[in-house]
């Protein structure tokens, strides 16, 4: 149940990104239900072989390349989900990452912290 509320959660914040940013285009609500399928699917296939990979320099940067691989995945994304979800450059996926990761951390806090 919970993966099914995260993923509705990123699509509703693929399609509000999309409104906020030009070079994000979403073709529909479903649309951006499957880019945020595919884009958990990717975080539970490639994105621990990318971390292990570039562990060195995540290291050194303590943590903060981590936004780099998820950029990554979201063009992966973007490449798997064709024309019904694009992603215009690198710099405004690192962007969409950033904020993906700012409305998890503020929604784990709030919404779905353990009590």
């Amino acid at each position: 149940m919970g993966w099914l509320i995260g993923v509705l959660i990123n699509a509703v914040l693929f399609i509000a990104l999309s409104g906020y940013f030009s070079g994000l285009y979403v073709d529909s609500f479903l649309s951006a239900v499957i880019a945020s399928m595919v884009l958990s699917i990717l975080n539970l296939l490639v994105r621990p072989f990318l971390i292990i990979l570039t562990l060195p320099i995540t290291m050194m940067t303590f943590g903060f390349f981590l936004f780099i691989i998820n950029a990554v995945t979201l063009l992966m994304t973007d490449a798997i989900m064709g024309h019904t979800f694009e992603i215009e450059s690198f710099g405004l996926a690192l962007v969409i990452a950033i904020a993906i990761a700012i409305v998890n951390i503020v929604l784990q806090m709030t919404v779905f912290r353990k009590k």
